[in-house]
């Protein structure tokens, strides 16, 4: 009897202690379970996605900002106001530009495309000015760095600072209105740069980063999709205007203009150019002017000083389902062609009124931006493969491209100093044109950009100058060597082609 109750008790014992020492282990392999749950909860790299052989890959943001961040710029470029232009300006010009993109038109909640470079006012006690604050791509390690146009345009002092914080004065090497880009230079070497990609390669969908600076928050980083390509927003007011926008919803605010967007592989996708916003600020649609576009502007500038654009020289819709009932069109893409202009290029290699075109070199083109885009890659003078459909059937048709005037010359640039000075490209009138304005001889200004001209005068575009300090101007050799050997105040004559009266501006050499 005793050892039975003995060996109870020891049972028992035992199985207390078992179950004392069991509990504790689990206890204690519970706190370690949670500590090393706790210790290895994934913080990044959660998104996945699939790369071109369609397998798995990891979003990894934070990579594709380490690599942009360094090659994103902020500008700052300032406007300073004369406040003796009007003792010289004897007749106004009216602005039929003012406020364009004012309230006043349209619902309040229908979206407006707008730039996003903002302006401020700069402290009292200061000569008048505007600045205006933007975003740059470093595109070569020697310092040419790519922008927006709107950034830059009228800027008599332009400031860049790197994401290191170091700053630098830029000079302008070339602008095209007509994209809405701009190329700057500043003096430093073995700088980071972003680099170029295939923007046809692009897709809807994909997932890309907006780099810049908005609202003065320099270096900021946003990711979001492509929502669509080919966009024409009808926001550049150039004659020769070529917008064929990628569409993102990657957030983009005032200063992002200028800005990379990029792929995750850091590679610049385009330019952020544009938002459209009933209120100013990000609604959720973005526009970038494609990397395609901007390297052949690059290029243009780099070499030529001015962009070489060749044109097809046709009047074209996009087709819609509407179109093709109208026009008893058997296919709903594609780009129709309405006419021809004089001198044509594209008559001169067979395309017809009527006619849709549906590919360039081999590149499928379904609206009229695309084909725009398509053909402001090439120059006068280069040839493209057009696929046409007539009456149903697909034809190729090589188009040899024109330029502006119908023929396939290349425009050159002058590059002499007093050109510079002035900011002006000028070129002389024919005799027919002279005629009709009942002059004798005269010197078109044909373009304007940062100079003198700009800066102390309220001159336009357009302007015909007739005389210099009253003594008559013939051609633009005569106008360029006289100015060469002025020195002080300078007094040009002129008028207008569709604005009466004559007009005097002066400036100082």
């Amino acid at each position: 009897m005793k050892k039975q109750l003995f060996f109870s008790a020891l049972i028992a014992l035992i199985v207390s202690l078992s179950s004392i020492g069991i509990f504790n282990w689990f206890n204690e392999s519970d706190k370690t379970v949670k500590i090393e749950h706790i210790n290895k909860t994934p913080s990044k790299s959660a998104l996945f996605s699939l790369n071109d052989d369609g397998e798995a890959t990891v979003l990894d943001f934070n990579k594709t900002a380490g690599k942009v961040l360094d090659g994103v710029v902020h500008i700052k470029s300032t406007h300073v106001y004369s406040g003796n232009t009007q003792n010289f300006q004897y007749r106004n010009i009216p602005d039929p530009f003012k406020d364009l993109f004012g309230d006043g038109f349209g619902s309040p909640f229908s979206p407006r495309f707008r730039f996003d470079a903002p302006r401020e006012t700069p402290k009292a006690n200061k000569a008048p000015s505007r600045v205006g604050t933007g975003s740059g791509v470093i595109i070569s390690a020697d310092g040419y760095i790519v922008t927006n146009n709107h950034v830059i345009a009228d800027a008599d002092d332009i400031e860049v600072s790197l994401h290191d914080n170091r700053t630098y004065k830029a000079t302008v090497i070339g602008a095209d209105p007509s994209t809405d880009l701009a190329l700057l230079q500043i003096k430093e070497k073995n700088l980071p740069t972003v680099p170029f990609l295939n923007s046809d390669d692009v897709e809807i969908g994909q997932w890309v980063m907006a780099v810049g600076n908005p609202l003065g928050l320099n270096s900021t980083v946003t990711a979001g999709i492509v929502s669509a390509k080919g966009r024409n927003i009808n926001i550049l007011k150039d004659k020769y205007a070529v917008e064929n926008f990628i569409q993102t919803d990657a957030a983009i605010n005032p200063g992002n203009s200028g800005g990379a967007l990029v792929n995750l592989e850091g590679g610049l996708v385009g330019i952020n150019t544009a938002i459209a916003s009933p209120t100013g600020t990000f609604a959720g649609y973005g526009f970038a002017v494609p990397a395609n576009i901007v390297s052949k502007v690059v290029e243009d500038l780099l070499e030529y000083g001015v962009v070489q654009r060749g044109v097809l020289g046709v009047m074209i819709r996009t087709v819609d389902g509407n179109l093709a009932k109208e026009k008893g069109l058997n296919i709903t893409k594609g780009v129709y062609v309405d006419s021809l202009l004089e001198n044509s290029a594209a008559g001169k290699a067979g395309v017809k009124a009527g006619d849709v075109i549906l590919g360039v070199n081999d590149t499928k083109v379904s609206t009229s931006p695309e084909l725009q885009g398509m053909i402001a890659r090439y120059r006068p003078g280069e040839e493209v493969n057009l696929t046409v459909n007539r009456d149903g059937e697909d034809i190729q048709l090589e188009v040899m491209l024109n330029n502006r005037n119908g023929n396939t010359n290349l425009e050159n640039k002058d590059t002499r100093e007093i050109m510079k000075v002035l900011g002006a490209k000028l070129e002389g009138i024919d005799d027919d044109l002279a005629k009709s304005l009942d002059i004798n001889s005269g010197v078109k200004v044909k373009k304007l950009y940062a100079g003198k001209l700009r800066k102390y005068t309220q001159m336009r575009e357009g302007f015909i100058i007739t005389a210099i300090d009253r003594k008559p101007v013939q051609s633009v050799e005569e106008l360029v060597d006289t100015l060469e050997k002025k020195k002080g105040g300078v007094m040009l004559e002129g008028i207008y082609e569709d604005i009466p009266g004559e007009y005097f501006y002066a400036f100082g050499l």
